[in-house]
């Protein structure tokens, strides 16, 4: 069949790379995609959440499935749009996505389901906010209630943290108007907890851990995450099943309690507290960068997984047992203002799998062309072997505007 993927990121450069195994794939789109998806795919210049666009080119086209990588074309109803057209399409409605483009929404559906998260409270006054944080202890974590592209999250240590934060969101709009949800805080190991999900059936992917702050030693200001890893030894069997039993399952079962069936991705952003496993957010499509280090150890046909999600019958996934660590290549001042259009060179030479994040080609040249430039993937028997990969593969490339952590995984092999 032809497959179209939306977006222009990492993710989609993974989804793509899956798709490429697939025997069932006759041509694959991808729009926007990037330089490094070109190579894999069919570029069309078409933006994600140009919803009308992507529908006629795939009724133009004879478009079999299409697969929606960034949360952005699932706010602008892409999915809605598709299945009133009549075209397969993987990934959740509108209405179903709020799990993630709302806080308030995901924080309220725990509550009533009884999913175990932090406490929270929502407000739009910047005053009411102000004074709940004042009457509270510190850390605060504050987050937006709408989508930030994942920088719309601020654990404040001080008071004076936390009333720069909650001016960004309430006064002056940063990310737009909305609300602000403030959480408890909570302590412990993050990780990323992936399933496929169709109504109330649930497939669990392998667990992966990404890193948020810019430099090692988890320093820094918080991203869109400079690496990630799979699997994860500090997470037992028992957490595992725990999550899926009593966080995951019950989510998706709720979900069509309340009129709005997920299908698609779940992502669960788990924490494994003193007090057992909570959830910190929920988004509802793939991770980025964790797609990347957990698309390659799937053994199964990724095709067969996506329509059996869309049309709603059975299958099983399979996993290798190989370890995954994959390390971001990131423009130097991201996540604040950077320079783009710096060449990279060295490409030719990785032994790996390099992912474009953001890259844009100017003839042979390879050009930066984001925050997030590359996502460097090594392979191993063991996280160890796979670290070792990657950073010897990061060294064969070559950039003067790129930075990059050494200390990605460096939870697993603390523990």
């Amino acid at each position: 069949m032809k497959v179209l993927v939306i977006g222009g990121g990492g993710r989609e450069h993974a989804i793509v790379d899956a798709l490429s195994r697939s025997a069932k794939v006759e041509k694959i789109y991808c729009a926007p995609g990037n330089a490094g998806i070109a190579r894999q795919a069919e570029c069309v210049a078409i933006r994600e959440t140009s919803v009308e666009e992507l529908r006629d080119f795939a009724l133009e086209k004879g478009i079999g499935l299409t697969v929606v990588g960034p949360e952005v074309a699932l706010a602008a109803g892409v999915v809605d749009c598709f299945k009133a057209a009549g075209l397969r399409i993987f990934g959740p409605t509108k209405a179903a996505a709020r799990i993630e483009s709302s806080k308030e929404f995901a924080k309220e559906l725990m509550a009533r389901y009884n999913i175990p998260t932090a406490g929270f409270r929502a407000f739009t006054e910047y005053a009411e906010a102000r004074d709940y944080v004042a009457g509270r202890p510190f850390p605060a974590v504050l987050k937006y209630d709408g989508l930030a592209a994942g920088k719309g999250v601020v654990i404040a240590q001080t008071m004076a943290e936390a009333d720069a934060a909650l001016k960004d969101m309430l006064l002056d709009d940063k990310f737009g108007e909305g609300k602000v949800v403030i959480e408890d805080y909570l302590e412990g190991p993050e990780f990323s907890f992936m399933c496929f999900v169709s109504g109330r059936r649930v497939w669990p992917m392998v667990l992966a851990q990404d890193h948020k702050r810019a430099y090692d030693g988890d320093k820094g200001p918080n991203t869109g995450g400079m690496g990630a890893y799979s699997p994860l030894p500090f997470i037992t069997p028992e957490d595992e099943r725990f999550a899926l039993e009593r966080i995951l399952q019950p989510v998706a079962d709720a979900m069509v309690t309340e009129g709005c069936p997920f299908e698609g991705v779940l992502y669960g952003g788990l924490m494994k507290t003193a007090q057992g496993i909570k959830v910190i957010e929920f988004n509802a499509r793939f991770g980025d960068p964790e797609t990347e280090v957990v698309l390659p150890r799937l053994k199964s046909d990724i095709v067969d997984i996506f329509c059996a999600v869309a049309e709603g019958f059975d299958t099983q996934l399979e996993w290798h047992d190989f370890a995954t660590l994959g390390v971001v290549l990131a423009s130097k001042g991201y996540p604040g203002s950077y320079e783009k259009g710096h060449e990279i060179k060295g490409l030719e030479q990785v032994e790996g799998t390099v992912y474009h994040m953001g890259t844009k080609a100017d003839g042979d040249r390879i050009l930066t062309a984001g925050g997030r430039v590359l996502f460097v993937v090594g392979r191993g028997r063991d996280l160890a072997e796979a670290h070792a990969a990657a950073l010897r593969d990061v060294a064969r490339i070559k950039c003067d505007n790129l930075f990059h952590r050494t200390d990605i995984g460096h939870w697993a092999f603390e523990k």
